[in-house]
């Protein structure tokens, strides 16, 4: 039943979807039979649970609506490239799809982080219709054009945790010297308020907190957390995560090698990110639950809310941060202003839709 609904969903999104799709023009008869064998690459260990595994789904499902047509062997970080170096390998051709984060590549493209998670930013939710229905999707695609690439959508993490702490953090001051592996903007501001920003693949981060290279450490949430076993070698476990209120994973595609494709196949690959984006939040927010009610009762995990002044001044931190980065360039500064423009109407839309509901549901029933 589940093969059955995805397939009936994949058709309904390739033939039904009212967002514009990156395909071309070219025309290629439908009784083409030609097998394209790909290589999908990813940042994460291979069988990561959900963004690990999400990939190989996205390649099974793609193999089957395309009747065999387009098989796709996935490989996890380090088994073809460093979990670094997915954009540049699918950029250069060496794969022809990538599975990552757009703030990993912050370095050579500034804009990149708008598209993963930005520190209160937006959510899960609001990430997905940004970027179907706001322009987001538009200014993506744009920045990565000249790396002869097309990102998409690929999963999204919903709110993650703020990570694994070896020390207690009560005040801002306790930031200082803590050597944590944070990615994205959020390590910026995690340095700005003292701290030390260290980018660090997953597969490398249980070593390094369990040898004191690290101090602390985020990655996504209780799910893939257990699975880590970061609870074996962190004392404390922080919320919320701030620094990513919901953040977007991307799908890349090599344009050259996509463009040559048949349409018919164009479309089915990016059916199947649409499935995947959604399937991968939907398995992170029932995942969740169960997960850190393992960490707390079966492991005794110490749960902690960071305290509301130190989340006041990594907000503030967080503004000054997203502004400045802003002003690196005029393609920068257009996506964050299509960003911040969105953000601040949808969130005056949940004030009195998500954000009222859930304070009702909070009220003591006599």
């Amino acid at each position: 039943m589940k093969n059955l609904f995805l397939s009936l969903l994949l058709a309904s999104i390739a033939a039904c979807s009212g967002e514009s799709q990156p395909t071309t023009g070219n025309s290629v008869a439908t009784h083409d039979l030609t097998v394209y064998e790909w290589k999908l690459i990813t940042s994460w260990p291979k069988n990561l649970p959900a963004l690990g595994t999400s990939p190989e789904h996205f390649a099974d499902i793609v193999e089957k609506m395309s009747n065999g047509r387009m098989r796709i062997h996935v490989y996890g970080a380090n088994e073809l490239v460093g979990g670094l170096e997915v954009f540049d390998a699918v950029s250069q051709g060496v794969a022809e799809i990538g599975h990552s984060a757009s703030y990993y590549w912050q370095g050579k493209i500034p804009g990149s982080p708008f598209f993963s998670g930005i520190p209160f930013g937006l959510t899960a939710a609001e990430m997905n219709a940004w970027l179907a229905y706001g322009g987001g999707n538009e200014l993506w695609r744009e920045l990565y054009e000249p790396f002869d690439l097309i990102p998409v959508r690929g999963g999204n993490s919903g709110t993650q945790m703020f990570g694994w702490f070896n020390k207690e953090i009560n005040s801002l001051a306790d930031f200082r010297g803590l050597k944590m592996r944070i990615p994205g903007l959020g390590g910026e501001v995690f340095k700005r308020a003292g701290g030390t920003q260290i980018t660090m693949q997953v597969s490398e981060v249980f070593t390094a907190l369990q040898t004191g290279a690290l101090d602390a450490a985020e990655f996504v949430g209780p799910y893939n957390d257990l699975a880590a076993g970061y609870h074996t070698v962190a004392d404390y476990y922080y919320y919320p995560g701030w620094h990513e209120p919901g953040s977007t994973l991307e799908t890349i595609f090599n344009k050259s090698a996509f463009e040559a494709l048949p349409p018919d196949l164009q479309a089915i690959l990016y059916a199947g990110t649409e499935v995947m984006n959604q399937l991968l939040l939907d398995e992170l927010t029932a995942r969740n639950n169960e997960a850190l009610r393992v960490l707390i009762e079966d492991h005794d995990v110490e749960l902690r809310k960071l305290p509301d002044d130190v989340l006041v001044e990594l907000h503030r931190i967080s503004n000054e941060v997203v502004r400045e980065l802003a002003e690196t360039d005029a393609v920068t500064q257009r996506i964050y202003d299509s960003y911040k423009s969105f953000q601040a109407g949808v969130q005056n839309y949940h004030r009195i839709a998500e954000e009222a509901y859930i304070e009702a549901r909070k009220l003591p029933l006599n």
